[in-house]
């Protein structure tokens, strides 16, 4: 991971661990500078990358403050790493459905990138939040990159473990909206009925090298689900 990277995922961390409010004011560039080691252009891209993120906002000439989502209970629609983190006042849960090894379809292999007698991880999971169906989530891992899965890793985050033991730097994703009409399969699975309104996401996540590694279908339980976004740099 570069040093930018590494330093703005410490100042999350800090706001995170230390429950920053909205509006708390972190320290001057000049004390991060002396605080992480570092030049400051680094501390520079380290602030851009939290302030794209919606974790601080910055005002020219008086500082850096914490930026946090002020509702609880809603998923951020537009960020990379799963909704844990957006949901971390709540129980969240996983029921696997099923985990296997299979040869990609058309759709999938375009999506990954790889080639058809590629195998690619197939996770199904149910997410719940506070014992309540959340969402189901259909996922498709490159077995070149991810090599191996299996039932706990997939019960908890399998992000954190790309992250932590397989040392992968998730960078960036391209997601996809849809209001749909459930089917038969996905209303059972969700305790809805058919034809009930959900939202599908499709999302495409790619490592720092530009490789697409994971395509992810998420349906959300329509009375369970709540969104909310953030968005930087408005003109008028």
């Amino acid at each position: 991971m570069l040093k930018y990277m590494e330093i703005a995922e410490q100042i999350k961390q800090t706001i995170i661990e230390n429950d920053l409010a909205q509006g708390t004011k972190l320290p001057k560039v000049s004390e991060l500078i002396q605080e992480y080691q570092v030049s400051k252009s680094t501390i520079v891209k380290a602030l851009n990358v939290l302030e794209r993120n919606g974790i601080v906002y910055q005002i020219q000439g008086s500082g850096i403050f914490v930026r946090r989502n002020t509702r609880v209970g809603y998923v951020n629609i537009i960020q990379n790493k799963g909704f844990t983190e957006s949901l971390d006042q709540f129980e969240i849960t996983t029921k696997v459905l099923l985990l296997e090894k299979i040869l990609p379809t058309e759709e999938i292999y375009t999506h990954l990138n790889c080639s058809p007698d590629e195998k690619v991880y197939h996770v199904k999971r149910l997410r719940y939040i506070n014992e309540q169906v959340l969402c189901v989530e259909e996922s498709y891992y490159n077995c070149a990159v991810v090599p191996y899965l299996n039932e706990e890793i997939a019960t908890k985050s399998i992000f954190n473990y790309l992250k932590t033991a397989l040392k992968l730097n998730v960078s960036f994703s391209d997601k996809y909206l849809h209001v749909i009409k459930l089917s038969e399969t996905d209303s059972q699975i969700l305790g809805l009925a058919k034809d009930d309104p959900a939202l599908l996401t499709e999302e495409l996540f790619y490592l720092s090298s530009g490789i697409p590694f994971n395509f992810s279908r998420t349906t959300y339980h329509y009375e369970h689900s709540q969104f909310f976004l953030q968005t930087n740099n408005l003109s008028v």
